[in-house]
């Protein structure tokens, strides 16, 4: 075994930049790592421990995510909410997540990634606590932002520090467990919603209850230690070979493997003081990667999911459904299907690989946002005619059919229903203010209320076709939870060198928060803009884009250890994704026939490379 000081003895020069950074190391030619054993080490309890209260982490976002969706329908009726309050209580959490996770990065470098989980505990206790009591929809919105600094700050810390605590055939799996307990709290988050749903006052405790897996996480990460691979970086060896001894458990011959190539890389990424984003840009594999990574985490929020997730309770609404509790209960069943899939991803992602799952995933995607767009268009083509107006309805009278009235944030669609579900005495009316559930004139006003009084609809018109969108939303979850729901966090975790893997989650992680702010905030705009079906379109016609780019852009990374992850990034864009899935991976350096078959194909792709460039010239 090296120590410390023979290991950077044994390294080659890195004193230069072109050594390390250009020329040769970015061509592919890292220093060679120790081989492990060829017996797969088995998982510890420790481990599992381990995974298992980092990934509250990842419940407490999906928590919020999911509770939010039900809350809102209660929130909306005590603070009178008008359509541009929904989106900011919504989105603010998103815009904080999006600050928190760009400035974690820095801060999860210097200080550890145990401290940033531990810090992110806090807050989501603190914000829990100040929704729960909040007297005010202004007060409601400063725990929202607190949450969402937590948010910003596990969303981006806990994938990484799982992944750099996991045995390396098994990382892509337990950094998915993270992806599995935001879609489980997605889940339980709708049960608590349909539970406190009879009660007006059940939103503070639905958004109260947060408070109490944060405090688990808590107290859980007072004995966890730091990752092992921070550990060394930062010259704690023993304490790092500690907590390897754990991983792996005690007599393991893959404590020293590791140790000994985590070391290595450590020596030869160091560079000093420097500025993280520069060097990022210096070096080519780095940027491609940190491209690919970004681009991951936006096309994850362009095709909705989180539209789907935030305003599901909405959208079912909008396939027919009136009740409140209903409407939750339903949005519970939505949220199930996602965990449920979810589980299917983490059966998947070390049998098939990453980029198989998130292909797949994408194109099932595609057409669900199609399905859900023909959906809406039928029901917007068979939307029931207006056959009588009043006079004190204002610019609610200029509206003709169901569907151009419940767009106008100010109207609302008043009719009955005879025993055949034909739809008689329709109007447009505009909505009192002081209590959205009736309208201020006409039959479906407060005055005029009454036991046989008519229906009241501000987000769905009734017709036929309104099933569609919860079929549509079923497959959309089916298709996006194995794959475009984890594999951006997992890719992200894995596909960084050392000194760039704060820094490189930090960007990928603020991309995926901005893109998320920007479609949370405008969906319901869009909605009344472009209308339903054109919104649901327009996200397919995403989902496509992000089909072909990831095609071409993303490698297969299953298999490799995270020190050497960083090389597939070293081939050319073409080579990136067209060649990653011919050959099972081989150890670099290694001589097999299979690693053999694929520098030849890597061969192949430069030279075709050098050919068009030379033809462009």
């Amino acid at each position: 075994m090296y120590e410390m000081t023979d290991l950077l003895k044994a390294e080659p020069n890195m004193d230069s930049d072109d050594s390390r950074d250009g020329g040769r190391y970015d061509q592919g030619t890292t220093s060679p790592l120790v081989k492990h054993p060829d017996t797969e080490p088995k998982l510890t309890t420790f481990t599992k421990a381990l995974v298992t209260f980092a990934a509250i982490g990842g419940f407490l976002f999906g928590y919020d995510t999911g509770v939010v969706s039900g809350a809102m329908i209660l929130i909306k009726d005590e603070f009178n909410l008008t359509t541009v309050w929904e989106e900011v209580v919504v989105s603010v959490t998103i815009g904080a997540a999006a600050v928190s996770a760009l400035a974690v990065g820095t801060l999860n470098d210097v200080t550890g990634r145990r401290p940033m989980i531990i810090l992110a505990s806090i807050l989501f206790m603190a914000g829990a606590i100040i929704m729960c009591f909040s007297p005010s929809k202004e007060v409601l919105v400063i725990g929202r932002l607190v949450v969402g600094l937590g948010v910003g700050l596990a969303s981006m810390t806990v994938p990484m520090y799982i992944a750099e605590a996991s045995p390396t055939h098994l990382r892509g799996r337990l950094v998915t467990v993270n992806q599995v307990f935001i879609t489980g709290g997605q889940v339980i988050a709708s049960v608590i919603d349909g539970a406190l749903s009879y009660w007006p006052w059940g939103w503070r405790l639905m958004l109260g209850l947060g408070a109490v897996p944060a405090a688990i996480q808590l107290v859980g990460f007072i004995f966890l230690p730091e990752s092992p691979r921070w550990l060394i970086l930062h010259h704690h060896h023993e304490k790092a070979r500690r907590v390897l001894t754990l991983v792996y458990g005690k007599g393991s011959p893959y404590i020293d493997s590791e140790y000994e190539n985590i070391s290595r890389s450590a020596a030869q990424q160091d560079k000093g003081k420097q500025w993280v984003i520069l060097r990022i840009l210096r070096t080519p594999a780095v940027l491609r990667a940190v491209i690919v990574g970004c681009g991951l985490q936006m096309f994850q929020q362009l095709v909705g999911i989180n539209t789907v997730m935030y305003y599901s309770a909405t959208i079912i609404r909008m396939s027919g459904v009136q009740d409140n509790s209903t409407v939750i209960w339903l949005a519970a069943v939505v949220a199930f299907c996602n965990f449920l899939f979810s589980l299917v991803g983490l059966y998947l992602v070390e049998k098939v690989g990453r980029r198989i799952l998130t292909l797949g995933s994408l194109l099932g995607v595609a057409f669900s946002l199609s399905f859900l767009g023909v959906g809406f268009l039928l029901m917007s083509i068979n939307s029931p005619v207006v056959t009588q107006t009043y006079p004190q309805a204002g610019v609610c009278n200029t509206y003709h059919d169901c569907q151009q009235c419940i767009l106008e944030d100010q109207c609302g669609f008043c009719f009955e229903l005879d025993q055949n579900k034909v739809v008689n005495n329709s109007s447009c009316l505009p909505v009192n203010n002081t209590n959205l559930n009736y309208a201020t004139v006409g039959p479906c006003s407060v005055r005029e209320k009454g036991p046989k009084a008519p229906e009241w609809a501000m987000e769905y018109c009734p017709t036929s076709f309104g099933p569609m969108a919860m079929v549509g939303l079923v497959i959309y979850l089916i298709s996006f939870a194995p794959g475009m729901g984890p594999m951006p966090w997992t890719v992200n975790s894995e596909i960084y060198p050392h000194w760039a893997r704060s820094t490189g989650n930090s960007l990928s992680a603020m991309t995926n928060w901005l893109f998320n702010l920007l479609i949370s905030m405008t969906f319901l705009s869009l909605t009344e803009q472009i209308t339903r079906q054109g919104t649901f379109f327009m996200y397919s016609g995403i989902a496509v884009v992000g089909l072909v780019l990831i095609y071409w852009l993303l490698p297969e990374t299953k298999g490799r250890p995270l020190e050497e992850v960083i090389d597939v990034f070293k081939k050319p864009w073409c080579c990136a994704g067209q060649y990653s899935t011919g050959s099972p991976y081989s150890p670099l350096g290694g001589s097999t026939n299979s690693s053999n078959d694929q520098a030849e194909t890597e061969l192949e792709c430069y030279q075709a490379q050098g050919s068009k460039e030379a033809t462009s010239k």
